[in-house]
C-alpha cells in the first residue's frame, strides 16, 4: 500500500537515505528541511535512484514551522500515514563542561523536536484511527555512554515518549509507535565529533581530556567492527518497519546494537511484552 511519510532532517545523512528510499519504494514522500537551499544533495541522490519526492521546509525547533508543513501535507494529500522524527544533533562533552546554552539547544532538537512533530499530527492520525509515528533514537536511548551524557538524556527521553504513547494510543486509536535503535553511522563520527567540539569551545586540556582522548580514538576503530552502518543500511530497516503489518515498538538495527543493549533488551526485544503488561496493569 503507498503511504504518505513525512520525514524530518532530510539533507543529509540517514535522513536522506530515508526519504529516498521510500519514495523509490513507490511511497508519496514529504522531506523535510530547516533550511531548503541545502536541499541539492537530497535532489541529486533523489535523481539517481530515480525516485520523485516533494521538499519542505520544516524546522523542529519552530512550531509554526513544523505546523505549516503538516498542514501542506494534509490539504494536498488528506492523511499522514507515517511520520519520522530524524531530526536530530550529536553532542559529546562531559556535563560538566557543557554550556548551559548548548545543553538547551540539544534538548530542544532531539526531543522537544520530536514531540512537537507528534503533538502537530496527532489530531490528523486520531480522526483517522490510523498512523504510525517513528522516531530514530539510538542505542544511546537505551545505555548511557562516555561524554553523550546530553545526548542519552534526550534519547532516554523519547524512548519514554514512545513507550508511553504506545500504551493507550495504540489499542484506542490504533496508531503505532516505534522506536529506531542504530548504533551509529559510518565514516563521518569522528569528524563530526571534533568540528561540534570545535563550534563549542574547542576540546579543553583539562581531567576529562585522557578519557575523551581513548573514547574517541576507539569509536573509531569500532566502526570497521559492526558498531556503525551506513545510513542506507539503517534506512531499509526503518522502510521494513514502516511497511510491516505489526510494527514493532522497538527495534535495533545491527547485530552490533542488538549485542550491546542484550542486557536491558533481551527478555524483550520488540518491546512488545511490556507494551501489553502496561496495558492489562493500568488500562483494564
Amino acid at each position: 500500500m503507498k503511504k504518505v511519510i513525512l520525514v524530518t532532517g532530510t539533507s543529509t545523512g540517514l535522513g536522506l537515505a530515508i526519504a529516498v528510499q521510500a519514495a523509490q519504494a513507490g511511497h508519496i514522500v514529504y522531506a523535510t528541511m530547516r533550511n531548503t537551499e541545502k536541499r541539492g544533495q537530497l535532489d541529486e541522490a533523489a535523481r539517481a535512484a530515480g525516485a520523485a519526492l516533494e521538499v519542505l521546509q520544516l524546522d523542529v525547533q519552530d512550531t509554526a514551522s513544523v505546523a505549516a508543513a503538516v498542514e501542506t501535507v494534509m490539504t494536498r494529500q488528506g492523511r499522514i500515514d507515517v511520520l519520522v522524527n530524524n531530526a536530530g544533533m550529536g553532542y559529546v562533552r562531559s556535563l560538566e563542561q557543557a554550556d548551559e546554552a548548548d545543553i538547551r539547544t540539544i534538548l530542544d532538537i532531539n526531543l522537544m523536536g520530536v514531540i512537537r512533530c507528534t503533538k502537530a499530527v496527532m489530531p490528523h492520525m486520531r480522526m483517522a484511527r490510523a498512523g504510525h509515528v517513528i522516531n530514530i533514537t539510538s542505542v544511546g536511548g537505551l545505555v548511557g555512554q562516555p561524554f553523550n551524557e546530553v545526548y542519552c538524556a534526550a534519547k532516554f527521553a523519547v524512548e519514554g515518549l514512545t513507550e508511553a504513547m504506545a500504551s493507550y494510543i495504540t489499542p484506542t486509536f490504533g496508531i503505532n509507535f516505534t522506536a529506531i535503535e542504530p548504533g551509529g553511522i559510518a565514516s563521518e563520527f569522528v569528524n563530526t565529533v571534533l568540528n561540534q567540539m570545535a563550534e563549542t569551545g574547542g576540546m579543553l586540556e583539562d581531567e576529562y581530556l585522557p578519557a575523551l582522548n581513548t573514547y574517541i580514538s576507539g569509536a573509531q576503530s569500532r566502526q570497521g567492527y559492526g558498531a556503525s552502518q551506513t545510513a542506507d543500511e539503517v534506512a531499509e530497516v526503518v522502510i521494513e518497519v514502516l511497511t510491516a503489518a505489526e510494527p514493532p515498538l522497538r527495534r535495533r538495527t545491527s547485530e552490533w546494537s542488538e549485542d550491546f543493549t542484550r542486557l536491558k533488551t533481551g527478555l524483550d526485544p520488540d518491546g512488545r511484552k511490556q507494551q501489553q503488561q502496561v496495558i492489562a496493569q493500568l488500562l483494564t
